[in-house]
């Protein structure tokens, strides 16, 4: 069975509508990634900070009400009339969302905790529910009235790609008939401190790939997509997922659960990896991860397949940053597209000499001659949770 693409809702550092996201993407803005106080202890790293007016959920939705919902919500917002067209046709007991979140409402509780600690009391609004992870699919299907299962995925960074064969399966097994996938996180003391602890956070903009890479800049955003049974021009072409529990925090040392899923993708998909147009890295910019993922890369693709890291542009968004790339792969497939540019990728030009040659690309454009183009993109999280995801058209020229 093949399922579509045919809306996509985004916002992150690079911009808050499809627009600003894919022009800033396109001529390697970092603009977004500034440093910011009270997140890291005695530190200031840079963040990718959504710079949009975020409004309050309003009654019966107080107990959701925490950045990361209203992130979520907002990528709703810019496909709104999609989704109810959608809810129109199928009903609402037929419509799923399958979400992606690490860090929920976290937030709110950790400034509740701060007033708690200087007043005595915690805020009128605090309600700690806001931190359960659950809550990103399960505030989205009763904003929309939805009958069918909500599910929230929470595996670390890869998240919200995850969602995509879990929401596949869902719709292939008859349990619904169209689903609203993707994810959403944002920024809080947790994570900030958390990373900064494991000694992955760099202290300026992070540099994927180069000899002189020092850590990752975590960033914040959200993404939303319709999957539906429904032909439009962009295809969910596959899904690859491997686990190789090799450590706690780190990759295998061969790559080998990255190069798994890649495999994988490409099995499901029915492709070839000269089929690949596109890749678009996990690329932390931490060690151990671009050695690794470059290995993994090179043994299936060799020094030819166009790749690049656009957390240099967005930040790691942990939770949402599968959704927030295949996005950004939606958005270089589609008509938007006008100049037909590939997300260049962002460094300062050092190669490491231990990693192997992959092409990352400074300027390039999706390639000509081909009857469908197909762009793979990589998450990779904690534990070796990995997933590669395929997307693709089927005509050389952008679809939409």
């Amino acid at each position: 069975m093949k399922l579509y693409l045919p809306a996509l809702g985004v916002l992150c550092s690079l911009g808050n509508s499809k627009h600003e996201v894919l022009s800033n993407a396109l001529r390697g803005s970092q603009d977004g990634l500034q440093p910011i106080a009270g997140l890291v202890q005695d530190q200031l790293p840079y963040f990718g900070r959504v710079d949009a007016h975020l409004a309050p959920l309003e009654a019966p939705f107080e107990r959701y009400d925490c950045r990361n919902n209203r992130l979520l919500l907002a990528a709703y917002k810019q496909i709104e009339r999609e989704v109810q067209e959608l809810i129109e046709e199928f009903g609402a007991d037929r419509v799923a969302v399958v979400a992606g979140s690490s860090t929920s409402g976290i937030r709110e509780v950790e400034l509740a905790f701060e007033t708690q600690r200087k007043t005595g009391e915690y805020p009128p609004e605090y309600y700690d529910y806001k931190q359960e992870i659950g809550t990103v699919a399960e505030f989205l299907a009763g904003y929309l009235e939805l009958k069918n299962v909500a599910m929230t995925i929470s595996t670390a960074c890869s998240s919200s790609a995850k969602v995509f064969y879990s929401a596949r399966n869902l719709i292939e097994s008859g349990v619904c008939d169209a689903a609203l996938v993707g994810g959403a996180d944002s920024l809080c003391q947790l994570t900030g401190n958390g990373f900064h602890a494991l000694g992955a956070m760099s202290l300026t903009r992070s540099n994927p790939f180069s000899a002189n890479r020092d850590g990752i800049n975590i960033g914040e955003g959200a993404a939303l997509f319709i999957l539906s049974k429904k032909r439009s021009p962009i295809a969910l072409k596959g899904v690859g997922e491997s686990s190789d529990a090799y450590h706690i925090s780190a990759p295998h040392p061969e790559g080998r659960g990255a190069e798994m899923s890649m495999r994988q993708a490409l099995l499901d998909a029915g492709l070839e990896p000269g089929d690949i147009s596109y890749l678009n890295l996990h690329g932390t910019g931490t060690s151990h991860n671009d050695l690794t993922e470059g290995e993994a890369v090179y043994r299936i693709f060799g020094s030819e397949l166009p790749c690049s890291s656009t957390k240099a542009l967005t930040g790691h968004t942990l939770g949402a940053a599968g959704a927030i790339e295949i996005g950004l792969c939606w958005l270089t497939l589609s008509e938007l597209n006008s100049t037909r540019g590939l997300p260049p990728h962002i460094w300062d030009g050092a190669r490491d000499e231990e990693i192997k040659p992959i092409n990352l690309v400074s300027s390039a454009t999706i390639p000509a001659g081909r009857r469908s183009l197909n762009f793979m993109s990589n998450s990779f999280a904690f534990g070796g949770s990995n997933v590669s995801v395929i997307i693709g058209t089927e005509s050389e020229a952008p679809p939409l």
